[in-house]
């Protein structure tokens, strides 16, 4: 829809950090046609007027990490580090299909976008042998929602009788794992500018994933042009396993397999020492930080602030919801301010830079930072509008601040290309109480399998 946002304060997350007390915000074909302070433009004054007064307009979340098939297991595990999490889901993981992945991609999608998230990239790795079509499910998933899906096609080729985690019942063959990756390329992946659905390449782990599928699936992946994703440096164990293996760390296990590039983010990066966060930033290597699912797992805490004052791309993501039981990704603006100080002092990460990790730092990650992630002329109109004006939030002098520090505020608009997806706290796109009823079930029988 063709309009304009105005009285809100505008926070574009521009290089500037351009900020307008009183602005607006001009979408015209799904862009932003401008962007500033004041009055609107005569050129603009008879599009559809959207009133901000007492809100705060930023651009749209951008979710760098999730595993949607995870809404249906919440709960689980609850005092386990990573490796016991893992293995006490995957079994139960080995009983999700088509319908289960449609209802859980369907919720957890709805639930992002009710949280300001107007870009995900889900990292979906589980293909039973009798589970159907979970991919299609989870593209589908991702249409009928309406936010930009970034659909990692994961893999796994060691099973328990190959030394990994997961049950030998939910990994694929080599041949079987870059085919379809191949495939799910071919079929969904649209490279166009404003695409709403993109496919990645993402093996699942060093430690479930063997060294002719990481080499295979980047080989895949680059004769494509697409991106690569994968799990690294998450915990001590997996160091510790890496190095009993292959006699090297995470991070040059990654770096022989040139899984290092600025076509690869990965996700956790937990446990970087300083030369690898230095080898992130003069590489281009993203990393999506997790900070709600560490803490559950008590993986430990990402150098955040060091990567981002190297220069390394740094997005924000909620990660499995198994991990994460809320899954939103605003309140992890919170969750990696307050991270950062608490591994560096008060004066490790601004609520300002907490803003621009989980907008255009996440779209550096996703090779996207020239069309989304900061409210400028001719990028997509991905727009987030947060009413402050309520008890949550009155009397917080700084609208930035008041997002990231204070309560997650209610969400008056989200755009997604100009689209509206989110009204009031009302998904738009989807009806709320059907998506808790298919949840429920989906997680009923999960649970009963």
């Amino acid at each position: 829809m063709n309009t304009v946002i105005t009285g809100g304060y505008v926070a574009t997350v521009d290089e500037q950090g351009t900020e307008h007390a009183d602005g607006y915000v001009a979408v015209v074909d799904g862009r932003i046609a401008a962007v500033g302070s004041g009055a609107v433009p005569e050129e603009f004054a008879g599009l559809e007027r959207v009133d901000a007064s007492g809100c705060l307009v930023t651009p749209g979340l951008v979710n760098t990490h999730h595993h949607l098939y995870q809404w249906a297991t919440r709960g689980y595990a609850q005092q386990e580090d990573l490796f016991g999490w893992l293995v006490a889901l995957y079994p139960v993981w080995a009983g999700i299909d088509a319908d289960i992945v449609s209802a859980t991609a369907k919720a957890g999608l709805g639930m992002l976008a009710l949280s300001g998230c107007t870009t995900a990239a889900d990292h979906h790795y589980v293909f039973p042998r009798d589970g159907g079509d979970v991919f299609g499910a989870l593209i589908d998933a991702g249409r009928h929602i309406g936010i930009r899906l970034h659909a990692v096609r994961g893999s796994m080729d060691r099973g328990e009788s190959e030394g990994g985690l997961p049950p030998d019942s939910i990994v694929e063959s080599l041949d079987d794992a870059l085919e379809q990756t191949e495939r799910a390329i071919n079929e969904y992946h649209d490279p166009a500018p404003e695409a709403k659905i993109q496919v990645a390449v993402g093996p699942c782990s060093p430690f479930s994933a063997s060294l002719d599928l990481m080499r295979g699936a980047a080989a895949v992946a680059r004769r494509h042009g697409v991106r690569l994703h994968t799990h690294l440096a998450e915990t001590a164990d997996e160091e510790e396993q890496c190095l009993r293996e292959f006699g090297l760390t995470p991070v040059d296990y990654a770096r022989n397999l040139e899984w290092l590039g600025e076509d690869v983010w990965l996700a956790h990066g937990v446990h970087l020492k300083e030369p690898e966060i230095a080898l992130m930033a003069e590489t281009g290597t993203g990393i999506a930080h997790c900070p709600s699912s560490n803490a559950r797992v008590g993986a430990g805490m990402a150098p955040i602030s060091a990567l981002v004052d190297a220069g390394a791309p740094v997005g924000l993501g909620v990660d499995g919801v198994a991990s994460n039981e809320s899954g939103g990704l605003a309140e992890e603006l919170r969750q990696a301010l307050l991270t950062a100080r608490q591994r560096g002092g008060p004066k490790a990460l601004t609520a300002r830079q907490a803003l621009r990790i989980g907008t255009m730092g996440g779209a550096r990650c996703l090779g996207r930072d020239e069309h989304i992630g900061s409210i400028e002329q001719g990028k997509l109109a991905d727009l987030a509008v947060w009413r402050l004006d309520t008890l949550k939030h009155a009397g917080i002098v700084d609208p930035v601040a008041a997002l990231v520090f204070g309560r997650v505020p209610p969400l008056e608009l989200l755009l997604v290309g100009g689209e509206p997806v989110v009204e009031r706290d009302h998904l738009l796109t989807a009806d709320e109480p059907s998506l808790t009823r298919e949840l429920a079930r989906a997680s009923a029988r999960l649970a009963d399998s």
